[in-house]
């Protein structure tokens, strides 16, 4: 019985797309810069082919990969983790979703102010999570107000002290946010409810009991397609976040990269012998070090997934298939620390088939919902064309 896992590296592009510059991210190259400045060890990925791509420093273009290679351009509009994810599922957004450079306009922060009863927020800009508990943690203890910010991505935040704030009222304000504030034109891709706790100058953001409250997609994504044909799908780290759960049976989240793999592991031993779709995330090359301009941290984050790989291959039935590939760039040598709209890195691995074989540049994150569909054989209406043959 088929197993299909899809491995998604959070961020890690592979070159600016031709639209970059719309979006403000001319040259960025996430795996090319970071590869560049640091050379990190990466002997099993340059096994499969990552090296056979595009030219990256330090990684040879193999002449027998192991896996089939080649490269996938987003479509959508926009380029955050939301979006990256639908598309993959067969979703292509014709608009972007809002995000706030300056901040929520008026007219939502009065209405969330009104319809949460929380007397008034603290911050409404873009900002880092602990840098702008840092700023106002102190203040939201005396008052009570949550701190409400964004960032780069589509997101309306709500962060506050569980001391001050029981968590129940924080994850109700949230709700309230998404179900009638953060709807029509201000559809944000995710409401974030972010507990802390701490006192000032050691604040701590409680990541386990942070809770988002995503957009429902607005149509059937392909793993609800896989479920209605029986097929058992499961999430690894915040992928149903990023679906609002729509088409999973199973949710499994986790804290960092190594807990992810580790994670995906013991599903995939699990998962031997059924007919399963396993979708993993693994989040800390953007959320730890891409946002955070840091290319050290990411060059070692991808030499400890390297490190992961001949774990995972050994576990991958026969029968199997494995994906690697990403949603956007996070280039984290670029002054910017936001998202960048890259061509994404594609990986299959068939375990019967013993060399690879170019897959070339895809149009469409799509292709990914197609091929998953065509090897379960399942009908899909989505975007796409399928690798598969």
């Amino acid at each position: 019985m088929p197993l299909w896992v899809t491995i998604v590296l959070d961020g890690v592009g592979i070159g600016a797309q031709p639209d970059a510059a719309a979006y403000g991210d001319a040259g960025s190259h996430t795996l090319g810069h970071v590869l560049a400045r640091e050379r990190p060890h990466l002997p099993h990925l340059e096994a499969l082919g990552l090296g056979c791509i595009t030219p990256l420093d330090g990684l040879a273009a193999v002449a027998h990969p192991a896996a089939s290679y080649g490269k996938m351009r987003e479509v959508s509009a926009g380029k955050d983790s939301t979006t990256g994810h639908w598309e993959l599922a067969g979703l292509a957004l014709d608009t972007p979703f809002p995000t706030y450079p300056k901040g929520f306009p008026e007219a939502v922060v009065d209405a969330f102010i009104a319809e949460t009863g929380c007397g008034g927020i603290l911050g409404n800009k873009p900002a880092s999570g602990t840098a702008i508990i840092a700023e106002y943690g102190e203040e939201h203890q005396a008052s009570g107000h949550p701190i409400v910010y964004t960032s780069a991505d589509s997101v309306f935040q709500v962060a506050a002290h569980v001391e001050a704030v029981p968590l129940e009222r924080l994850y109700a304000w949230c709700r309230v946010a998404r179900a009638s504030i953060c709807v029509g034109p201000h559809a944000v891709g995710r409401v974030i409810a972010r507990p802390f706790e701490g006192e000032a100058g050691v604040y701590q953001r409680i990541s386990a009991q942070r809770k988002d409250f995503s957009l429902a997609p607005p149509s059937p994504p392909v793993q609800s397609a896989l479920q209605a044909a029986g097929i058992r799908t499961i999430a690894v780290g915040k992928i149903a976040d990023l679906f609002a759960g729509v088409g999973f049976d199973e949710s499994h989240k986790t804290k960092s990269n190594a807990e992810g793999i580790a994670t995906t592991v013991a599903q995939i031993e699990r998962l031997a012998g059924t007919r399963a779709f396993l979708w993993t995330n693994l989040v800390d090359f953007d959320q730890e070090y891409g946002h955070r301009n840091n290319p050290k941290g990411f060059a070692q984050a991808l030499e400890a997934f390297d490190a992961a790989l001949p774990e995972i291959l050994s576990v991958l039935p026969a029968d199997a298939r494995l994906v690697i590939t990403a949603d956007h760039g996070n280039d984290p040598t670029t002054p910017s620390t936001d998202h960048s709209r890259e061509y994404v890195p594609l990986l299959v691995v068939d375990p019967a088939q013993r060399v690879g074989r170019a897959l070339g540049l895809r149009a469409t994150f799509a292709d990914h919902a197609a091929s998953l569909a065509a090897y379960f054989d399942v009908d899909y209406t989505g975007a796409g064309t399928a690798w598969e043959r």
